[in-house]
């Protein structure tokens, strides 16, 4: 998968994520000597991060924002600038705010960088859509968790069909973005990474209300089900 971004004075920048057949990103920046501090696990670790800096000196997440961060200093959040994301199945291109480009773009990093608390969104990641709304966000996140589900009962396991783990999930991945916000301020010249980290986080933030509250604003949509 390919994110293009074509900024205002016409250079262009370009990210390739290449996945795994896990949907993890494989790891361009793997020389400890050449990644920045900011990218150790021990630096503004989250909170509740399960992993050892004894095992994992770096945080993987942050190793795979360090090519966001090199042109995203380019940027002020409100620059307007034309993403394009290309696929195997398809090619989209919008303008749009460089805060939603890189915010869109870190949505799909933090979903197959390898942190622990981010797994649960890689079906997602690969059927991704950029720049999505929260309607869409809502609509996705609660099919995705419930076809888990599916999967899981298949298997005679403990399922969940209350959407309570989802919840729990996103409330999570609130401490993640909060801590990535944190290691991004380090790093950052210019506002338009950290605005993209907070936009992540908004979602994060509506998502345990919104699935509680909203998915009967959408109801009407399965009228032939019942």
């Amino acid at each position: 998968m390919q994110y293009v971004l074509t900024l205002p004075d016409g250079a262009r920048e370009t990210i390739d994520l290449l996945l795994d057949g896990h949907l993890e990103v494989l790891h361009q920046n793997t020389a400890p000597d050449a990644l920045p501090s900011w990218t150790a696990l021990a630096y503004h670790q989250c909170p509740n991060c399960p992993l050892s800096v004894l095992t994992h000196p770096r945080c993987a997440l942050a190793v795979n924002l360090v090519d966001v961060m090199r042109f995203s200093n380019k940027l002020i959040s409100h620059d307007e600038v034309l993403m394009e994301v290309i696929t195997q199945e398809r090619r989209i291109a919008q303008r749009t705010t460089a805060q939603r480009a890189i915010s869109s773009l870190m949505g799909l990093i933090v979903a197959t960088s390898g942190c622990p608390h981010s797994t649960f969104l890689r079906p997602m990641a690969r059927f991704h859509l950029p720049l999505a709304s929260e309607e869409e966000t809502i609509y996705r996140a609660t099919s995705m968790y419930l076809l888990a589900q599916y999967f899981l009962k298949n298997e005679e396991r403990a399922v969940d069909f209350s959407l309570e783990g989802l919840v729990e999930r996103y409330k999570i991945l609130q401490k993640v973005n909060l801590a990535i916000a944190d290691r991004l301020r380090a790093a950052s010249e210019t506002d338009a990474s950290i605005n993209a980290v907070v936009l992540l986080d908004i979602y994060a933030k509506t998502m345990p209300y919104a699935i509680k509250d909203s998915l009967e604003d959408i109801r009407y949509l399965f009228s032939s089900y019942f």
